[in-house]
């Protein structure tokens, strides 16, 4: 009788850990940087902007526990992020797929369906999406007809999977940086015009100065071998919580093998970014870590 009561005792405490370590981990530990939360019809000149990068959502085909959990705890953590936030736009920064660029397109359309029941009762929000190399495919692989399929399914993108928008007072450039990386390829002069044309805009708009340009999206961060000899272009500061985030370099996803996570655009194509955008911040994902770099007076996260 003892022996069952202690046992009994044994498996609440263990469920009862159980439920809190669930609770803790579907927490978002980001806050705003207005620690006064909004209430959600109130108005405000600030705009409020959730970025999240590398869902990795796996596609139909994989295992039903794998469906069952990615769901469970993933939509329990937007569901929480978007109480504790109170975005107005929701950004995902590419790999909305574990590995899209490998997929048919009904089974595309089974991961975008996903993402959807992932965002629960939020899907009304606003949000824009950039591409990533798992969604496109590396360079071996950049199809020009699957990235315009692809971005035809996402808001706002164009057919080389760029996008320039406002919201709020904010402007926005998105840029499709794996056709960045991929050297001599039709893509990437698509994606070259998109940067003239902004460009052009830009300096009609008497915007000249660095930081007076937009704010630019991308998938794969900037080069980072500058130093402070190179176009002062320097680290400014590293986050105490950079190395709790860093994952290993070969973590295999969902049979999509590894995942690489440390790709940079290269020097030419950073260097033309800032000089011909003239960035007020860039956003970028696939660094698995939180650092910010400065180009004179312009950061990038």
């Amino acid at each position: 009788m003892a022996f069952g009561f202690r046992v009994f005792s044994a498996s609440l405490l263990a469920i009862a850990f159980l439920l809190l370590f669930e609770e803790w981990a579907s927490t978002p530990s980001c806050t705003t940087a207005n620690p006064l939360h909004r209430h959600p019809h109130q108005h405000t000149n600030n705009l409020n902007v959730m970025i999240v990068a590398d869902l990795l959502l796996p596609a139909s085909d994989s295992s039903l526990l794998n469906h069952l959990f990615r769901h469970y705890y993933m939509s329990k953590f937007f569901r929480k992020s978007f109480e504790t936030l109170r975005p107005d736009l929701l950004l995902v920064l590419g790999d909305v797929s574990a590995r899209g660029s490998g997929l048919t397109r009904p089974k595309w359309v089974s991961v975008l369906r996903q993402f959807y029941r992932v965002l629960g009762p939020f899907v009304g929000l606003p949000f824009h999406a950039v591409l990533g190399d798992r969604d496109v495919g590396e360079c071996r692989d950049l199809d020009a007809e699957r990235v315009s399929w692809l971005a035809s399914k996402l808001p706002g993108l164009d057919s080389a999977g760029c996008a320039a928008f406002e919201m709020g007072n904010v402007s926005f450039v998105t840029l499709n940086a794996v056709a960045l990386l991929c050297g001599n390829c039709g893509l990437r002069f698509e994606v070259e015009r998109v940067v003239e044309r902004e460009s052009v805009e830009l300096r009609v708009n008497g915007s000249n100065e660095f930081g007076s340009g937009p704010v630019v999206l991308l998938h794969f961060p900037l080069d980072r071998t500058r130093n402070d000899d190179y176009a002062d272009f320097q680290r400014s500061s590293k986050s105490l919580t950079q190395g709790l985030n860093v994952l290993p370099q070969n973590r295999e996803v969902d049979g999509g093998g590894p995942y690489d996570v440390l790709h940079t655009l290269p020097l030419n194509a950073s260097e033309y970014i800032l000089q011909a955008l003239k960035p007020r911040i860039i956003f970028s994902a696939h660094s698995c870590e939180f650092s910010d770099y400065v180009h004179r007076d312009v950061p990038k996260i």
